[in-house]
């Protein structure tokens, strides 16, 4: 398995201006919550993963507020058959194998460059939005331990709500996670410390 990212100078743009018309057409409105403090280093998004949707919002939270070059871990064999992605940022890694070494150390290599963000799904497959904790792949540990202090981590929770109208608003909570006088490990339990914190948040919201 070859690991590595391209960016395609015609399909990278129009793959950036795609995921804001899908979100334009078919949402109501994004509500972000969260502040992110630009500290010039490089952004690791831990991001809840519950839809087809996901990316996309990821790529448009980038562009509104990280503004950073898009990389995403996907797993080999859905890179293969959403073959586009491999020109988006793109790479692949294959679980249960002992190349998800390659992938994890390639992640890690890229967080080393401060005009990169690399989006991971901790829990590494779909789940339901409805799930109260999730569990995180090994490797996520792996690499936050080795970023510590290198980059930025931010913890991402997508949630989403119809209310009153035909089309859903898009609720998007994120908080800086560092791991100063804590072990990676506590990572997970962070996590989902502040995914509870969101789901309390989302329903005084949509009940105010």
């Amino acid at each position: 398995m070859r690991i590595g990212t391209r960016h395609n100078p015609l399909i990278y743009p129009f793959f950036k201006i795609y995921s804001l018309c899908k979100i334009w057409r078919n949402f109501h409105r994004v509500i972000i919550s969260g502040e992110f403090k630009d500290c010039g280093k490089a952004v690791l998004l831990l991001m809840n993963h519950f839809s087809w949707w996901d990316g996309f919002w990821a790529m448009y939270l980038n562009l509104k507020i990280f503004r950073r070059r898009f990389h995403f871990m996907m797993l080999e064999e859905q890179l293969e058959k959403f073959w586009v992605f491999k020109y988006t940022g793109g790479y692949p890694v294959r679980r249960r194998s002992r190349s998800v070494l390659e992938s994890i150390n390639y992640t890690i290599e890229l967080l080393s460059r401060r005009q990169n963000l690399v989006l991971l799904f901790p829990q590494g497959r779909l789940e339901s939005l409805y799930k109260s904790s999730i569990t995180f792949e090994k490797g996520v540990t792996r690499i936050a331990s080795e970023i510590n202090g290198k980059a930025q981590v931010i913890f991402v929770v997508n949630l989403v709500d119809y209310l009153s109208e035909p089309k859903p608003s898009l609720y998007v909570y994120l908080k800086e996670y560092t791991m100063e006088n804590q072990h990676a490990e506590g990572i997970e339990q962070a996590y989902n410390a502040f995914l509870s914190e969101c789901f309390s948040k989302q329903i005084k919201s949509v009940n105010d």
